[in-house]
């Protein structure tokens, strides 16, 4: 822990702990942008933020007035991460356009900055074809850019619309704060991502809190043996440590540990939710969990015919509850529940096999304990086969010299 932040009065505590959370779901935070009213406490709580996050997380924290910009790790190889509104084109576009705006002064013309682009492009060999698709990705690009205060429209406005002219000022200082990973130490793309995802000064606990704060679910499986055993020897601390720091509430079982915020501001998919993927993707995980049993590590292997069918089998006992949008091409459906799976750390990919993880169980349906009238009871369902996220789980207490 930080001393700094330790001996904070309690009104000031709790305004770091808001920043922080505010700077965790929005590590680019700027005036005229979401939350960027928090600006000026961000400013006055710096010190203590900059020493919590360095020392927790081994994460750089950059404040000015005008903007704050924490500098995460990145996410290394998981493919479910990123900005939704970017294609992978799209993504290729926003990097072009970083490219193309450094060194290009504070001001430039829509049709100047396109034409900047593509010639990067074309000299990083990058195939580029001007046609409708073409032109939504960089578009799609540029609007992030604006999103994220980098640009802004002075005089007209950025559309995919090849004829339209605007004037783009862009704001430098942000620009240089953009980019987290070290470009100028990594020689291949691969590289780059290994070097943004590398632990911190601390290795092993550093590396184990951020995956805590930044995944919702940590399985001891799924962690390197040193990383795994150093969470199971500290998790009540580290629970206790979240919770304080961010908000974070740790449900700590036999498999590992699910980290949830009770106000679900820092996630950007809530589950359950509403919509016809997340319902089916709720509803299908009794049936996937009941199709196999679980491995060593508590995981349910599962095929893709598995998931097909069961989406089917909801598609098909309820078909007047689903968006006719959303079931119209079924196998796109079952690639969306699989995909909402995956970014809620439910499901992975390995070697060519599905794995649902033990932490499904949580979202298993319960029967209600008032019995209906003039109704005998039901007797309780039978244990789920194998290891469950409820499992219990005995952990000794550093802190108060107990088992709990």
């Amino acid at each position: 822990m930080t001393t700094t932040f330790d001996e904070l009065p309690d009104i000031d505590a709790a305004n770091v702990v808001r920043c922080a959370r505010v700077l965790l779901r929005r590590p680019l935070l700027h005036a005229g942008g979401p939350d960027g009213d928090l600006l000026p406490m961000v400013y006055r709580q710096r010190a203590a933020l900059q020493e919590l996050f360095s020392s927790l997380l081994g994460y750089r924290l950059v404040v000015e007035r005008r903007f704050a910009r924490l500098h995460k790790s990145g996410v290394g190889e998981d493919p479910t991460r990123g900005a939704p509104a970017l294609t992978p084109r799209g993504y290729a576009y926003f990097a072009l356009t970083l490219a193309a705006l450094t060194g290009i002064g504070r001001q430039v013309l829509l049709s100047r900055l396109v034409s900047d682009v593509r010639a990067a492009a074309v000299e990083a060999d990058v195939p580029v074809v001007d046609d409708p698709v073409d032109r939504r990705a960089l578009t799609a690009a540029l609007r992030e850019l604006v999103a994220l205060g980098v640009i802004t429209e002075t005089e007209g406005s950025v559309t995919a619309e090849s004829s339209a002219e605007a004037l783009i000022t862009i704001d430098t200082d942000l620009l240089g704060q953009l980019v987290s990973g070290p470009l100028a130490e990594a020689e291949t793309p691969e590289q780059l991502i290994e070097l943004a995802s590398a632990a911190g000064p601390r290795n092993v606990e550093q590396a184990v809190r951020r995956r805590l704060v930044e995944d919702p679910v940590v399985l001891y499986s799924d962690l390197p043996e040193e990383q795994a055993s150093w969470l199971r020897e500290h998790v009540v601390r580290e629970a206790r440590l979240l919770e304080r720091c961010f908000g974070l509430v740790s449900e700590c079982r036999a498999e590992g540990v699910v980290v949830c915020d009770p106000e679900d501001y820092l996630t950007d998919l809530v589950f359950p939710g509403p919509g016809t993927v997340a319902r089916i993707a709720l509803l299908a995980l009794p049936e996937l969990l009941s199709r196999s049993e679980p491995d060593d590590a508590g995981k349910h292997p599962v095929t893709w015919a598995d998931l097909t069918d069961v989406c089917q089998e909801l598609l098909d006992a309820h078909p007047a509850a689903w968006s006719r949008q959303a079931t119209e091409d079924r196998q796109e459906l079952v690639h969306s529940v699989v995909a909402m799976l995956r970014r809620l750390g439910l499901l992975q990919e390995a070697d060519g096999c599905w794995l649902l993880s033990p932490a499904a169980h949580r979202w298993l349906p319960q029967p209600d304990a008032t019995p209906a009238p003039h109704r005998e009871p039901e007797p309780p369902a039978p244990e789920p086969p194998g290891w469950s996220l409820f499992d219990e789980m005995t952990v000794f207490d550093e802190e108060q010299g107990e088992q709990r």
